[in-house]
């Protein structure tokens, strides 16, 4: 299923979208690809458990060893999807994320954009925050419309409060939930099977679960397009990739990152 005509200029204007149901046919493969993950992570794992609330489980870059990863990845319309949002030429996978939010997890994900953290940098950036269960926008992922057209990167910060780098004269990134009214907020109630395609340098953040009563599992898929090159963050970019030999400016290519969609001539 490819978005509706008209939804590609809507993502390029503000930088985020709802996508109904285009991946309902793959939710119950990724909520198996999650049950294992969860039962076998990755060294990469980290789970928070703030004040002794329930857990927020977080792991990336597992499409190559969970096998219902790896046919989402390889089998889904994923990559036209993107292609199509992007007007791209080509598209590269980038990585993968799960994130499992318990119902009365106290932890908020603070407002950011992902550009200046990951090692990655293109003008044609997708993410897709696909929820695997029923969640209602005071719970959803929150999005502030044109904020990838702003022009400029803001300060990136750990999620501790704690600058990722030493040195960065970036502005930091303004108190939004002082001011929401301020800020055009895109947030919607969600079915599994939806998704939020959200550029890389959408500023965007998601409440904590305290009032929920299902968890909130979601898979996020993020991909490139045209142009995009590896990016050098001084070994402190997400993700690590430690294992690449790339070097700042090289073309995002190798088996990490295959290609998922090609235009037709």
């Amino acid at each position: 299923m490819l978005p509706p005509t008209g939804q590609a200029a809507d993502f390029r204007k503000n930088g985020a979208i709802v996508l109904r149901g285009v991946f309902a046919p793959w939710v119950e493969t990724l909520r198996a690809g999650v049950e294992r993950l969860m039962a076998d992570p990755s060294p990469l794992e980290r789970s928070y458990q703030p004040d002794g609330s329930a857990p927020f489980f977080q792991d990336l870059c597992n499409w190559q060893r969970i096998p219902e990863f790896r046919d989402f990845v390889e089998h889904s319309p994923l990559g036209q999807i993107a292609g199509e949002l992007l007007g791209a030429h080509e598209v590269r996978f980038f990585h993968d994320h799960v994130l499992v939010k318990e119902p009365g997890t106290s932890l908020v994900t603070p407002w950011h954009q992902d550009r200046p953290y990951y090692c990655a940098s293109g003008p044609q950036t997708v993410s897709f925050w696909i929820p695997l269960d029923p969640v209602p926008a005071a719970s959803a992922l929150e999005c502030v419309a044109g904020s990838h057209r702003w022009g400029y990167d803001h300060r990136p910060m750990r999620f501790d409060g704690t600058p990722l780098y030493a040195v960065d004269d970036s502005p930091p990134m303004p108190d939004i939930d002082s001011a929401r009214g301020d800020y055009p907020i895109l947030s919607w109630d969600m079915a599994p099977g939806d998704a939020v395609a959200f550029d890389f340098g959408t500023v965007h953040g998601a409440a904590a679960t305290t009032g929920a009563v299902n968890r909130r599992r979601v898979f996020s898929a993020r991909l490139v397009g045209d142009d995009a090159v590896f990016a050098s963050r001084g070994g402190k970019g997400s993700p690590p990739f430690a294992h690449l030999a790339l070097k700042d400016g090289d073309s995002l290519a190798g088996p990490d990152f295959p290609v998922l969609y090609t235009a037709p001539a």
